[in-house]
């Protein structure tokens, strides 16, 4: 058993899903809600080491590792977005009575907390969108772009397995806490991970035209959507269109909010934490103290 108490996510636990593998977690904080932290595609917990101090310090937090990353057993098989959905649902059952929940959700964890809150089995204040993978980004459907993403597929476990994966996934990480930092360098660009990486990646494009065309119903939940509006090199081909995508499923939404990460690209969470902390506040029931940073 991981103890750690001293961890700045707080001490470990892990939760015993129905096929007896364990998701791995660490709770820290007080009060209610209970924020829940949800990763992008490839990576562990690890990312939300400027985040999630600063709410652990006003509520009860929670950052845990998805099937095959971090410390959380890996899962057997193609890893679509049902599956991901389901093991969070197990993972807020075994938290047992610590709703209502807010959850916070990074790229792909966009989808897999909207389509967790749809279910409507846990009572959710509110969600908070940090650059999603948007399902009205066209241009993630082009043939160019799925060439793209079966080329990343291919290189994967070659990069990791010559240290290139961690050496240039891991540059922007390196702000955090040290202890998130070492578990962000030890665990998130191993050949294990690109492996789960992958398995994840396989039916990305398929999950995410089924959500366009049926998007989950968020009725009387408030979402911010967060969107990197900063053009990088790696992004000058999309990020226009994923900033437009954004502002639709703003817009789309019944209590939808579009927030502009003006300094950012694609990670908001290393590169404007404390707006992304902003929002998850705006969202306690006290949020009338909070400033508006936009």
């Amino acid at each position: 058993m991981i103890n750690e108490p001293d961890h700045t996510y707080g001490p470990a636990g892990f939760s015993t899903l129905p096929d007896g593998r364990r998701l791995h977690y660490r709770r820290r904080g007080s009060g209610r809600p209970t924020v829940v932290f949800e990763s992008g595609m490839g990576l562990s917990g690890s990312i939300w080491g400027l985040v999630q101090p600063a709410v652990a310090a006003r509520t009860t937090t929670v950052v845990y590792d998805r099937a095959g990353f971090g410390r959380s057993d890996p899962a057997p098989g193609p890893r679509a977005l049902g599956r991901l959905v389901e093991d969070l649902a197990h993972l807020l059952r075994h938290l047992g009575d610590a709703g209502p929940y807010l959850l916070v959700g990074a790229s792909w964890g966009g989808p897999i907390i909207r389509s967790l809150a749809a279910t409507g089995e846990f009572p959710i204040i509110g969600l908070v969108l940090v650059d999603q993978s948007d399902e009205n980004t066209s241009e993630f459907f082009t043939p160019a772009a799925r060439r793209q993403f079966a080329l990343s597929r291919r290189l994967l476990v070659p990069m990791a397995r010559t240290g290139l994966y961690r050496r240039l996934g891991g540059r922007m990480g390196r702000k955090q806490p040290a202890d998130v930092v070492h578990d962000h360098l030890r665990y998130d660009f191993t050949v294990s991970a690109a492996r789960a990486a992958i398995a994840e990646l396989d039916g990305f494009l398929d999950d995410l035209q089924d959500l366009g065309r049926n998007q989950p119903r968020l009725d009387g939940i408030e979402v911010s959507v967060i969107s990197g509006t900063k053009i990088t090199r790696a992004e000058r081909k999309l990020r226009a269109a994923i900033n437009g995508a954004h502002r639709i499923t703003a817009e789309r939404l019944d209590r939808g909010r579009f927030v502009p990460a003006t300094q950012s690209g694609h990670h908001v969470m290393f590169t404007e934490p404390e707006l992304v902390v902003a929002e998850i506040l705006r969202h306690l029931p006290d949020r009338e103290q909070v400033p508006d940073v936009h």
